[in-house]
Protein backbone atom coordinates (compact mmCIF):
# COMPACT_ATOMS: atom_id res chain seq x y z
CA UNK A 1 0.00 0.00 0.00
CA UNK A 2 2.87 2.37 0.80
CA UNK A 3 4.54 1.79 -2.57
CA UNK A 4 1.18 2.22 -4.30
CA UNK A 5 0.68 5.61 -2.63
CA UNK A 6 4.25 6.68 -3.49
CA UNK A 7 3.69 5.64 -7.11
CA UNK A 8 0.48 7.69 -7.25
CA UNK A 9 2.22 10.74 -5.78
CA UNK A 10 5.24 10.56 -8.10
CA UNK A 11 3.26 10.16 -11.30
CA UNK A 12 0.67 12.11 -13.24
CA UNK A 13 -1.99 9.97 -11.52
CA UNK A 14 -1.72 12.25 -8.48
CA UNK A 15 -3.05 15.23 -10.44
CA UNK A 16 -6.01 13.18 -11.60
CA UNK A 17 -6.63 11.81 -8.10
CA UNK A 18 -6.79 15.36 -6.73
CA UNK A 19 -9.48 16.14 -9.30
CA UNK A 20 -11.48 13.08 -8.23
CA UNK A 21 -11.15 14.09 -4.56
CA UNK A 22 -12.45 17.57 -5.40
CA UNK A 23 -15.51 16.08 -7.13
CA UNK A 24 -16.21 13.82 -4.13
CA UNK A 25 -16.03 16.79 -1.75
CA UNK A 26 -18.44 18.64 -4.04
CA UNK A 27 -20.96 15.78 -3.79
CA UNK A 28 -20.59 15.71 0.00
CA UNK A 29 -21.60 19.37 0.12
CA UNK A 30 -24.47 18.59 -2.25
CA UNK A 31 -25.70 15.95 0.18
CA UNK A 32 -25.43 18.32 3.14
CA UNK A 33 -27.45 21.04 1.36
CA UNK A 34 -29.87 18.49 -0.18
CA UNK A 35 -29.14 19.32 -3.81
CA UNK A 36 -31.21 16.43 -5.13
CA UNK A 37 -30.56 16.96 -8.84
CA UNK A 38 -26.79 16.94 -8.35
CA UNK A 39 -27.06 13.85 -6.14
CA UNK A 40 -29.12 12.11 -8.84
CA UNK A 41 -26.39 12.89 -11.37
CA UNK A 42 -23.82 11.54 -8.93
CA UNK A 43 -25.69 8.25 -8.60
CA UNK A 44 -25.73 7.85 -12.39
CA UNK A 45 -21.99 8.57 -12.56
CA UNK A 46 -21.16 5.83 -10.04
CA UNK A 47 -22.30 3.12 -12.46
CA UNK A 48 -19.76 4.21 -15.07
CA UNK A 49 -17.04 5.42 -12.70
CA UNK A 50 -14.96 2.23 -12.98
CA UNK A 51 -14.92 2.42 -16.77
CA UNK A 52 -14.03 6.11 -16.64
CA UNK A 53 -11.13 5.47 -14.27
CA UNK A 54 -9.77 2.69 -16.49
CA UNK A 55 -9.88 4.99 -19.52
CA UNK A 56 -8.31 7.96 -17.69
CA UNK A 57 -5.56 5.94 -16.00
CA UNK A 58 -4.93 3.64 -18.98
CA UNK A 59 -1.26 4.68 -19.63
CA UNK A 60 -0.26 4.28 -15.97
CA UNK A 61 -2.13 0.96 -15.57
CA UNK A 62 -0.54 -0.39 -18.76
CA UNK A 63 2.98 0.46 -17.55
CA UNK A 64 2.32 -1.15 -14.16
CA UNK A 65 0.98 -4.36 -15.75
CA UNK A 66 3.92 -4.49 -18.16
CA UNK A 67 6.38 -4.28 -15.29
CA UNK A 68 4.50 -7.01 -13.38
CA UNK A 69 4.60 -9.22 -16.48
CA UNK A 70 8.36 -8.83 -16.81
CA UNK A 71 8.99 -10.01 -13.26
CA UNK A 72 8.98 -13.49 -11.80
CA UNK A 73 6.01 -14.47 -9.65
CA UNK A 74 8.26 -14.88 -6.60
CA UNK A 75 9.41 -11.27 -6.72
CA UNK A 76 5.98 -9.64 -7.00
CA UNK A 77 5.41 -9.50 -3.25
CA UNK A 78 8.76 -7.82 -2.65
CA UNK A 79 8.46 -5.53 -5.65
CA UNK A 80 8.85 -1.80 -5.36
CA UNK A 81 5.86 -1.01 -7.64
CA UNK A 82 7.67 1.71 -9.52
CA UNK A 83 10.90 3.52 -8.80
CA UNK A 84 10.09 6.07 -6.17
CA UNK A 85 11.60 9.15 -7.71
CA UNK A 86 14.86 10.02 -9.36
CA UNK A 87 18.06 10.20 -7.41
CA UNK A 88 19.71 13.58 -7.09
CA UNK A 89 22.70 14.28 -9.28
CA UNK A 90 26.12 15.49 -8.13
CA UNK A 91 27.99 18.70 -8.87
CA UNK A 92 29.97 17.14 -11.72
CA UNK A 93 26.73 16.47 -13.58
CA UNK A 94 25.64 20.09 -13.17
CA UNK A 95 28.98 21.38 -14.44
CA UNK A 96 28.91 19.00 -17.41
CA UNK A 97 25.41 20.06 -18.47
CA UNK A 98 26.04 23.79 -18.05
CA UNK A 99 29.41 23.72 -19.77
CA UNK A 100 28.04 21.69 -22.68
CA UNK A 101 25.05 24.02 -23.12
CA UNK A 102 27.13 27.18 -23.36
CA UNK A 103 29.71 25.58 -25.63
CA UNK A 104 26.89 24.47 -27.94
CA UNK A 105 25.39 27.96 -27.73
CA UNK A 106 28.70 29.50 -28.80
CA UNK A 107 28.53 27.59 -32.10
CA UNK A 108 24.72 27.78 -32.37
CA UNK A 109 24.03 24.10 -31.95
CA UNK A 110 20.44 23.56 -30.82
CA UNK A 111 19.82 21.38 -27.76
CA UNK A 112 16.95 20.28 -25.54
CA UNK A 113 17.82 18.66 -22.19
CA UNK A 114 15.11 17.54 -19.76
CA UNK A 115 16.36 17.14 -16.17
CA UNK A 116 14.00 14.81 -14.34
CA UNK A 117 12.97 15.80 -10.82
CA UNK A 118 10.61 13.81 -8.56
CA UNK A 119 8.07 12.86 -11.24
CA UNK A 120 9.35 10.14 -13.53
CA UNK A 121 9.20 10.76 -17.29
CA UNK A 122 9.00 7.13 -18.37
CA UNK A 123 6.27 7.69 -20.95
CA UNK A 124 8.39 10.33 -22.71
CA UNK A 125 11.58 8.33 -22.26
CA UNK A 126 10.03 5.49 -24.26
CA UNK A 127 9.50 7.74 -27.28
CA UNK A 128 13.26 7.99 -27.77
CA UNK A 129 16.29 5.75 -28.00
CA UNK A 130 17.72 4.28 -24.81
CA UNK A 131 21.19 5.55 -23.89
CA UNK A 132 21.88 4.88 -20.19
CA UNK A 133 25.25 6.62 -20.03
CA UNK A 134 26.95 8.87 -17.50
CA UNK A 135 26.33 12.57 -18.14
CA UNK A 136 29.44 14.20 -19.57
CA UNK A 137 30.06 17.37 -21.51
CA UNK A 138 31.45 15.43 -24.45
CA UNK A 139 28.45 13.07 -24.63
CA UNK A 140 25.89 15.90 -24.69
CA UNK A 141 27.79 17.84 -27.35
CA UNK A 142 28.13 14.72 -29.47
CA UNK A 143 24.43 13.86 -29.19
CA UNK A 144 23.29 17.29 -30.39
CA UNK A 145 25.91 17.63 -33.13
CA UNK A 146 24.11 18.51 -36.37
CA UNK A 147 23.42 15.74 -38.88
CA UNK A 148 23.97 12.96 -36.33
CA UNK A 149 21.31 10.26 -35.73
CA UNK A 150 20.47 11.44 -32.17
CA UNK A 151 20.51 15.22 -32.53
CA UNK A 152 16.78 15.66 -33.23
CA UNK A 153 14.50 15.63 -30.18
CA UNK A 154 15.14 15.85 -26.44
CA UNK A 155 17.56 14.18 -24.07
CA UNK A 156 16.22 13.01 -20.70
CA UNK A 157 18.61 13.09 -17.73
CA UNK A 158 17.78 11.04 -14.64
CA UNK A 159 20.17 11.46 -11.75
CA UNK A 160 23.70 11.35 -13.14
CA UNK A 161 22.79 9.51 -16.34
CA UNK A 162 21.42 10.26 -19.76
CA UNK A 163 18.65 7.67 -20.06
CA UNK A 164 17.22 8.46 -23.48
CA UNK A 165 17.71 10.66 -26.55
CA UNK A 166 15.57 11.80 -29.51
CA UNK A 167 12.55 11.91 -27.21
CA UNK A 168 9.29 13.54 -28.28
CA UNK A 169 7.82 16.10 -25.89
CA UNK A 170 4.33 17.64 -25.79
CA UNK A 171 4.11 21.13 -27.26
CA UNK A 172 2.63 23.87 -25.13
CA UNK A 173 -0.58 25.45 -26.40
CA UNK A 174 -0.12 28.49 -24.17
CA UNK A 175 -1.21 31.46 -26.29
CA UNK A 176 0.72 33.81 -24.01
CA UNK A 177 4.12 32.56 -25.21
CA UNK A 178 6.12 34.83 -27.45
CA UNK A 179 5.49 34.24 -31.16
CA UNK A 180 9.20 34.13 -31.89
CA UNK A 181 9.63 30.94 -29.85
CA UNK A 182 10.19 27.88 -32.01
CA UNK A 183 9.19 24.25 -31.59
CA UNK A 184 12.14 23.46 -29.33
CA UNK A 185 11.16 26.15 -26.80
CA UNK A 186 7.46 25.26 -26.94
CA UNK A 187 8.35 21.62 -26.26
CA UNK A 188 10.39 22.74 -23.23
CA UNK A 189 7.41 24.66 -21.86
CA UNK A 190 5.07 21.78 -22.73
CA UNK A 191 6.97 19.18 -20.69
CA UNK A 192 7.23 21.64 -17.78
CA UNK A 193 3.43 21.98 -17.79
CA UNK A 194 2.85 18.25 -17.25
CA UNK A 195 5.79 17.46 -14.95
CA UNK A 196 8.08 19.00 -12.32
CA UNK A 197 11.15 18.71 -14.55
CA UNK A 198 13.60 21.43 -15.54
CA UNK A 199 14.26 21.71 -19.27
CA UNK A 200 17.31 23.48 -20.70
CA UNK A 201 17.06 24.87 -24.23
CA UNK A 202 19.89 26.05 -26.47
CA UNK A 203 18.64 28.12 -29.38
CA UNK A 204 19.94 27.12 -32.80
CA UNK A 205 19.18 30.59 -34.19
CA UNK A 206 20.65 32.84 -31.50
CA UNK A 207 22.83 30.52 -29.39
CA UNK A 208 21.16 31.73 -26.17
CA UNK A 209 20.45 29.36 -23.30
CA UNK A 210 17.03 29.29 -21.61
CA UNK A 211 15.23 27.04 -19.17
CA UNK A 212 11.58 26.09 -18.62
CA UNK A 213 9.99 25.05 -15.35
CA UNK A 214 6.44 24.98 -13.98
CA UNK A 215 4.95 26.14 -17.26
CA UNK A 216 7.12 29.22 -17.70
CA UNK A 217 10.29 29.89 -19.65
CA UNK A 218 13.21 32.08 -18.60
CA UNK A 219 15.18 33.17 -21.65
CA UNK A 220 18.81 34.08 -22.21
CA UNK A 221 20.11 33.12 -18.77
CA UNK A 222 23.71 33.35 -17.59
CA UNK A 223 25.73 30.38 -16.41
CA UNK A 224 25.39 31.20 -12.71
CA UNK A 225 21.59 31.51 -13.06
CA UNK A 226 21.33 28.11 -14.71
CA UNK A 227 23.59 26.53 -12.10
CA UNK A 228 21.46 28.00 -9.31
CA UNK A 229 18.30 26.58 -10.87
CA UNK A 230 19.83 23.12 -11.20
CA UNK A 231 20.99 23.33 -7.59
CA UNK A 232 17.40 23.93 -6.49
CA UNK A 233 16.48 20.54 -7.93
CA UNK A 234 19.60 18.86 -6.61
CA UNK A 235 19.25 20.22 -3.06
CA UNK A 236 15.86 21.92 -2.54
CA UNK A 237 16.76 22.94 1.01
CA UNK A 238 20.12 24.45 0.15
CA UNK A 239 20.98 27.68 -1.64
CA UNK A 240 24.68 27.10 -2.22
CA UNK A 241 25.84 27.62 -5.78
CA UNK A 242 28.84 25.88 -7.27
CA UNK A 243 31.24 27.54 -9.64
CA UNK A 244 31.62 26.07 -13.15
CA UNK A 245 34.97 24.52 -13.90
CA UNK A 246 37.21 26.15 -16.46
CA UNK A 247 36.52 24.99 -19.97
CA UNK A 248 39.11 23.00 -21.80
CA UNK A 249 41.27 24.93 -24.20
Amino acid sequence: MYHLLVWIKNSRVWMLVRGVIFILIFFVFAAIFEMNTILWLGEKLVSVAVTVLIVVFQPELRRALEQIGRRKIKSIFTWNLLKTGAKKFDDTTIVSMVTACYEMGAVKTGALIVVENDMQLTEFERTGISIDALVTRQLLINIFEKNTPLHDGAVIVRGDRVVSATCYLPLSDNMGLSKDLGTRHRAAVGISEVSDSLTIVVSEETGTVSYAREGRIVRDVKEDELIAELKRIQNPDEEDVIEPEKREG
